[in-house]
């Protein structure tokens, strides 16, 4: 079977450091971490009272307002996330395409903080004091849907929840769909929107989250020997897949190397660590990125 080359076109991003591609380069570079005490519910009674928030993202900016109303705040970031990335590809309306693109989303909760909330209004008013659109947005392929909907797409719809590895599964997949040419083109990644009292609680229950609330700025610190749990963030992140041979866009701008590449690098030779270099001096901006993709991953 001849597998076809596949690229990365776009980026479409709601994070606490930025929102949109170059939104969050800019907060990559300002080198500034974004977890700071929660500011959402009250979080006093908890050991960890902290989390990365994404402040000044509302969904009327980014959807039309029936929708932006409508759709709870995990798929509001994973649409908004899906039309950027569209946008950042150059891509447009999927119009005759439609059947050929495909959406892969994972997110390890889902619309559980939704559904969270709407459990108060049923203990206070029983079923009528619930959304109606409650048992369309917990579900697991919620957001994936959700895309697919806003975008009119048709092809492959599939939502995963497989926990803190769910955005990565969904790009794997996404990956292997376009590469065997079961899609031309793919919006893959992840969302998460899960900062909510009880669901915020059941993590802090088990002792999982980071307590180093004197000193939020500090407390993601992955690998470290100090590192007392991770820390709870919301975001939605989405990349465009494609086989860049199908030229659907005349002016793509070529900017991504070829997925896997990377990894596949790092497979080559196992156990040599190099330096992180300084992001700012590293020509690491996707916009720096020249054609010759497969030279600059050597």
């Amino acid at each position: 079977m001849t597998h076809r080359r596949v690229v990365i076109t776009g980026i479409g991003a709601v994070t606490p450091i930025g929102i949109g591609a170059e939104g969050l380069w800019q907060g990559v570079l300002a080198n500034r971490s974004a977890v700071r005490p929660i500011d959402r519910f009250d979080a006093s009674g908890l050991p960890s009272r902290m989390a990365a928030q994404v402040d000044g993202f509302d969904p009327a900016d980014h959807l039309d307002v029936r929708r932006a109303r409508r759709l709870d705040r995990f798929s509001a970031m994973a649409v908004a996330a899906s039309r950027m990335a569209l946008e950042d590809a150059r891509l447009g309306s999927p119009n005759g395409s439609a059947a050929r693109t495909g959406v892969w989303i994972g997110s390890a909760l889902g619309g559980i903080a939704f559904g969270e909330e709407q459990h108060t209004g049923y203990v206070e008013r029983g079923v009528r004091g619930v959304a109606p659109t409650l048992a369309l947005a917990v579900f697991g392929g919620a957001g994936a849907s959700n895309v697919a909907l806003d975008l009119g797409l048709t092809g492959p719809a599939v939502g995963n929840a497989n926990s803190c590895a769910s955005g990565a599964v969904a790009i794997g997949q996404a990956f292997h769909a376009v590469r065997d040419g079961t899609v031309d083109v793919a919006l893959a990644g992840g969302a998460e929107a899960p900062l909510a009292p009880l669901t915020f609680g059941a993590f802090a229950l088990i002792r999982v989250l980071s307590q180093r609330n004197d000193d939020p700025a500090t407390a993601s610190r992955p690998f470290d020997r100090g590192r007392d749990g991770f820390v709870m963030g919301e975001a939605a992140a989405v990349l465009v897949l494609e086989d860049p041979a199908l030229d659907l866009a005349a002016d793509h701008r070529g900017l991504h190397q070829d997925l896997g590449v990377a990894a596949q690098r790092l497979l080559d030779r196992p156990g040599q660590v190099g330096e992180v270099p300084d992001l700012a001096d590293a020509d690491a901006r996707p916009a720096a990125r020249g054609l010759d993709e497969d030279r600059q991953a050597q």
